[in-house]
């Protein structure tokens, strides 16, 4: 995935309003970037951090400028742009970078499904006799050092929701995919955040025995070149 813009540096001020993040400039200069993540950002926001941001150079804009990318410790970079993990996962899998998944398959997105009313990131159309794929994306920011990752990093009703939706049409005879998007350069392993959300890893351990495929891939940073790509597979350590 390429970004549209070139990335370029700042140290980071603040984060506050959940949308905005004060950064300064090498010259010195402060600017306020809209920050793309309504999550808790644990570990991932720490003032006087090297950040990487975007200019749309859009003057319709309040806030032209995005926060992507942060620096944390141990020189590892994560990616805050939730947004973004759709198209990663997306391109992956078009691309045949997700090996569980077939690359030529009709790829739809947001479909309507299940009893709760939700909409599927994205359903692979099986062909005559071979059942449909739904897949639901998360992203991953929350390491938390060995190569660890977690997830959520908050309460997520939703992602509890998303859970049984995904139980449902795996029971329904469909296959039913849970995609961790890891935007973290450290991470090896991503386990449920059983201490900050037990509901989720208690469901998350149920989807995974009534057979919702648990898959977890890796970002890899190209800064030069202002690119992502979704590469590597990782565990899911339950």
């Amino acid at each position: 995935m390429q970004f549209d813009h070139a990335l370029q540096s700042a140290t980071l001020i603040r984060r506050y309003k959940r949308f905005l993040a004060d950064a300064q400039l090498p010259d010195g200069t402060t600017i306020t970037l809209h920050c793309p993540n309504t999550g808790s950002m644990k570990n991932c926001q720490r003032p006087g951090s090297r950040i990487w941001f975007t200019d749309s150079a859009n003057d319709k804009r309040k806030y032209p400028c995005t926060w992507q990318l942060i620096e944390v410790e141990g020189n590892e970079l994560v990616g805050i742009n939730t947004g973004l993990a759709n198209r990663l996962v997306q391109e992956a899998i078009q691309s045949g970078r997700v090996h569980e998944l077939d690359p030529n398959a009709v790829l739809l997105a947001e479909v309507p499904y299940g009893s709760q009313r939700s909409r599927i990131d994205f359903l692979l159309r099986g062909e005559q006799g071979i059942p449909d794929c739904y897949i639901e994306v998360k992203n991953v920011s929350l390491g938390v050092g060995q190569g660890r990752a977690l997830f959520p990093d908050a309460v997520t009703t939703r992602g509890q929701k998303h859970l049984q939706e995904l139980m449902e049409v795996k029971r329904d005879g469909h296959r039913a995919v849970l995609m961790f998007c890891v935007q973290h350069s450290g991470v090896e392993v991503v386990a449920p955040a059983d201490e900050i959300d037990p509901a989720y890893g208690t469901l998350l351990r149920e989807a995974a025995r009534v057979g919702v495929e648990l898959l977890a891939y890796r970002v890899e940073f190209d800064l030069p070149q202002s690119r992502l790509s979704l590469l590597r597979p990782l565990r899911v350590e339950l």
